[in-house]
């Protein structure tokens, strides 16, 4: 197994840094899908550091937020966002299994990705925003950014199978063991919980952000694999946007303490 192709794969999946080919096989996806948080760690600290920035120089928290999302748009070729357009419109195309993922394959976004993309780049905003007005909360945005990305920890693994024979959910659908992708999750709620009381928060923050974006995952998840049959490429940059969100939404809500 080559550590170095399946750090370049995880790399050249999530960002705009250019990593050259590898030769992807399922160990180089298994530890490619299990280390994408660390992955996007660079491209994290430029998006929040841009945050801090804009909130030290007094911009409402609405501008503040909105720059993050346009610093991680522009450093993953917003890939991950057609990704959640493409799903919503073959989830969303009311056809069978074979158009549905033509409709995905295609790529024109239709009604049911146009919304859900604004709608999630809006909540987004909103909520780095708030998160990130102050050092500690700038850090707290850079920890949930590669956090999200742990999405594909559970996108991949054992058991969920691909929806196509090609492409890059082929190439690493069912890699991760479930071990592995518990493992990856109980390290996400520790960090999460961690930067929660780090910035002056409940614990109960941090866990119920992890909560929520395991759970909207595993929806988003199954109805994929009850509708297309599997999971693709789309589906996986879906599912870090989703992630994203409910990582987001549960950080910045006011839980009371346990």
């Amino acid at each position: 197994m080559s550590f170095s192709g399946s750090v370049r794969l995880a790399v050249g999946t999530l960002t705009v840094w250019p990593t050259g080919p590898v030769d992807v096989n399922p160990a180089v996806a298994r530890v490619a899908m299990a280390i994408a948080p660390l992955a996007v760690l660079p491209l994290a600290v430029v998006a929040a550091a841009t945050a801090w920035a804009s909130d030290r120089l007094g911009a409402p928290n609405l501008l503040t937020g909105l720059l993050a999302v346009a610093v991680l748009a522009g450093g993953t070729r917003a890939l991950h966002l057609d990704g959640l357009a493409d799903t919503a419109d073959g989830l969303g195309s009311g056809w069978d299994r074979e158009r549905a993922l033509e409709v995905m394959r295609r790529g024109e976004i239709g009604p049911m990705g146009v919304v859900s993309v604004v709608l999630v780049l809006a909540i987004q905003a909103a909520a780095f925003g708030e998160l990130a007005s102050g050092a500690l909360g700038a850090v707290q945005l850079a920890v949930l950014i590669c956090c999200s990305r742990a999405a594909l920890a559970l996108v991949c693994l054992r058991g969920i199978p691909a929806a196509r024979t090609g492409g890059l959910g082929a190439a690493v659908a069912g890699s991760v063991p479930r071990l592995v992708g518990g493992a990856v999750w109980v390290a996400v709620a520790a960090a999460s919980i961690a930067t929660s009381l780090l910035n002056g928060d409940s614990w109960v923050a941090g866990l119920v952000a992890t909560l929520l974006a395991v759970a909207s995952v595993a929806v988003l998840l199954r109805r994929c694999v009850a509708r297309l049959g599997g999971v693709t490429g789309d589906v996986m940059g879906a599912c870090i946007e989703v992630a994203g969100t409910a990582l987001a939404v549960g950080s910045v809500l006011r839980w009371p303490e346990v």
